[in-house]
């Protein structure tokens, strides 16, 4: 076919292109015309910002406003690779690295500013006595709130600024990010402030050394302490609920004498991460807290009082509309049961009450936090790449009439189209797109496509569903770990419900009638007929006593790689009468993710079986296996598998949460964990495959093949990150070098 000049042929070409990819028919014609041309305009509308971290870009509408479905944009491919070249071509291609570190947001160095910043606080940063006089001088000699820190403060520092005498009436004290070392020191200098309300000694190397010693001689030593280290103490009180509230703070820090009403007009209290045990207390109730609409529970773990005592103690402030807390957690493990005890909220977690109920959701969450990656400064670009671009790739699989693609195409896409962040309700809608220019596959160029979905005003984030399509009958929610940080408590009881569920289970002996094997003897005037639809069997299968039929009905012998069911059988014409090279139900040992389902059913969760989970069904489970193992210190390589391919055709190895979930896209898997510590022959894994004929189950009669394969991966075995890309240190299946013997 000719180069694609008309609207016309490029519809007939690319119409069922056009059709997956679901832009609106409206905007077909202009999607021509810019393919046409290599129309890249998204510029004269879009603006790309860093968020306010710098760890993210976002996409902002300049224009004065933009209709639904009213124009779409190209989005380049800034690179397209396959998952085993990635750590190669980001070596080698010139400005790859670069370029993709800068889109991902992992250009610069963590926790550091650049050399310009740098030299302005050196030149700006004044020694601690300056600093103390300061504030002295500020508060008129009556100091109740200190802030020194990053002062590079040290034990024998600490001791000569005599703080006690310059300001005996502190009420909050902040020493963080100094380098006090000495238990005794600190405790000296820091207990002499009786009407001490708050002390941060965070990030000093006295907190991470000895923080429990610490802990426990300040908080005898000072009774009316409130907040240590960013966490309430068990005498949190009035002062520690008004600092949270808005009501106390430097420029108004409280007095000993302070009223006790102080909390009446407080409507907003975010009590998250404070580490909280026991929420009853004298100053948390309905009246000290009348106005209280908005309340953030998040991060704490409540345990010292029950459920039901807690959602009672709630119900009873008359305004609390709004809550956040952790789901599974404190108030229990259902959405919908906390909003059917507490009646009067409208907002669960950022989430309207309607939409919980209408949902059913256990699990509700809008405000959840991105999945950040990290690193160290001395890491390399591409190690940082590595790790992030599993927040940014999207795939494909490449098909003609003949075949589909064994592994996928991933992609990144250019600045622009990568600064799209997610949202639940997208103003924005991205689909990939091929353009055949010529016609044929191989003139294939791909692009994305961007179009609005709403109406989208000036100066508006432009979002897209990292999920399009996909809902919780698909475990949404769970899927979307992938960029951010969901409640893990939910994940770790998923697990331990499912860990639990195996250990109950108990192989029981089925009684099996038996089965007598039946024999197939060809007569001395003809052959055994064969159907067969692999061509090896039928280009090999050359004995005298066998000739190939096209007709299964014909056969006596029929050895096909089709699966022979019920269906096929009535389709067909194929009887119980004929000889077939499967067994009823085979599938539950020659498809990985039966096979694992099957010894789980039997076996529970045997020594000699990994743990593994079918990622189609089990998601939530295999990220709480993954959470505890992080928590514990444990390896945490994953080994991911089709479940119906051999060869290690789509494999990947890897302890990315992030890439193990997105790994789903490219089809479904099992998840397994990885033996990190195999037999190795001289350094390298290996495996023996045999040749094992099955002729009956019961009585079992099964025949071994005198020739066996050993297989041995090329290079020399590794758990370095690097190695996890290189096919020939983790697997053994080598086309061209394999290995065989007679026994």
């Amino acid at each position: 076919m000719t180069r694609i000049e008309t609207y016309e042929d490029f519809v007939k070409v690319h119409g069922l292109l056009l059709a997956a990819s679901g832009l609106p028919q409206s905007l077909h014609r202009q999607l021509f015309q810019k393919l046409l041309s290599e129309s890249f305009d998204g510029g004269s509308h879009f603006q790309i910002e860093p968020t306010e971290d710098g760890r993210q870009r976002r996409l902002v509408l300049t224009s004065d406003s933009m209709p639904e479905h009213s124009d779409v944009f190209l989005i380049d491919h800034a690179w397209t690779f396959r998952l085993s070249d990635a750590y190669k071509q980001l070596m080698e291609v010139p400005g790859l690295a670069e370029r993709m570190a800068a889109i991902m947001c992992v250009d610069a160095d963590l926790n550091s500013d650049s050399e310009g910043d740098r030299l302005s606080e050196g030149n700006a940063k004044r020694s601690v006595l300056e600093v103390l006089e300061n504030e002295i001088t500020e508060a008129n000699g009556n100091v109740r709130w200190l802030e020194l820190e990053d002062l590079d403060i040290d034990d024998e520092t600490l001791s000569c600024l005599d703080l006690s005498t310059k300001c005996p009436g502190l009420f909050a004290l902040s020493l963080c990010g100094n380098k006090l070392e000495n238990v005794e020191v600190v405790v000296q200098e820091v207990t002499k402030f009786k009407n001490l309300r708050a002390l941060w000694l965070n990030n000093n190397p006295v907190v991470q050394n000895c923080g429990d010693e610490l802990a426990d001689k300040v908080l005898r030593e000072l009774p009316n302490l409130e907040i240590y280290n960013s966490k309430f103490t068990s005498n949190y009180g009035e002062w520690a609920l008004g600092f949270c509230g808005g009501v106390y703070d430097k420029e108004n820090p409280g007095s000993v004498d302070q009223p006790d009403n102080t909390l009446k007009q407080v409507t907003d209290l975010d009590l998250s991460n404070r580490f909280i045990h026991n929420l009853f207390n004298k100053a948390f109730t309905p009246l000290q807290l009348p106005c209280l609409s908005y309340l953030n529970l998040r991060g704490n773990p409540l345990e010292e009082t029950a459920v039901g005592d807690l959602l009672q103690l709630l119900r009873n402030f008359p305004s609390l509309q709004s809550l956040e807390v952790d789901i599974p957690g404190p108030l229990g493990e259902s959405a919908v049961q906390i909003l059917e005890s507490l009646p009067n909220l409208s907002v669960l977690n950022g989430v309207n009450a309607s939409k919980i109920f209408e949902t059913e959701k256990d699990v509700v969450d809008s405000v959840l936090q991105p999945r950040l990656p990290e690193w160290t400064a001395d890491e390399p670009l591409t190690d940082r790449v590595i790790n992030a671009m599993w927040l940014y790739l999207m795939t494909y699989r490449l098909a003609d009439e003949e075949k589909i693609d064994e592994t996928s195409v991933l992609y990144v896409m250019d600045e622009l189209g990568s600064a799209l962040r997610h949202s639940d309700e997208p103003n924005f809608r991205v689909a990939p797109f091929l353009f055949m220019p010529e016609g044929t596959l191989a003139s294939a160029v791909s692009f994305s496509i961007l179009w609005p979905i709403q109406n989208v005003q000036k100066g508006y984030e432009c979002t897209r569903d990292y999920l399009f399509g996909i809902g919780e009958d698909k475990q949404r929610s769970a899927r979307l770990t992938a960029w951010f940080n969901t409640p893990e408590n939910y994940f770790i009881r998923e697990y331990e419900k499912h860990r639990r569920s195996l250990k109950s289970k108990n192989l029981t002996s089925l009684t099996l009638d038996s089965c007598p094997t039946r024999s197939l003897h060809r007569s001395e005037t003809s052959a055994l007929r064969v159907y067969t639809d692999i061509p090896q069997v039928e280009e090999l299968l050359t004995r005298p006593e066998f000739v190939i039929t096209t007709d299964p009905k014909d056969a006596e012998i029929i050895w096909t790689c089709t699966q022979v069911d019920e269906d096929m059988k009535k389709a067909t014409g194929i009887t119980d009468n004929q000889y077939i090279n499967q067994f009823p139900f085979e599938a539950c040992i020659v498809m990985k993710h039966h096979l694992a389902e099957t010894i789980q059913k039997a076996h529970g969760s045997p020594e000699w079986l990994q743990p593994t989970y079918n990622l189609e069904t089990h998601l939530s489970q295999l990220i709480g296996d993954y959470c505890v193992r992080k928590r514990d210190g444990l390896n945490n390589l994953w080994i991911l598998k089709p479940w119906n391919m051999a060869r290690t055709i789509d494999t990947t190895v890897t302890g990315n949460i992030s890439a193990i979930i997105r790994l789903m896209e490219t089809g479904p898997k099992i998840c397994q964990k990885y033996i990190e510590h195999p037999a190795l022959f001289q350094g390298k894994k290996f495996d023996i495959r045999y040749i094992v004929l099955v002729r009956s189950m019961n009585p079992l009669e099964i025949f071994l093949s005198d020739t066996f394969w050993v297989r041995l991966a090329n290079n020399q075995y590794s758990l370095d990150q690097h190695s996890l890309f290189e096919y020939e240190t983790h697997f053994t299946v080598m086309v061209c070098s394999a290995h065989h013997a007679v026994a």
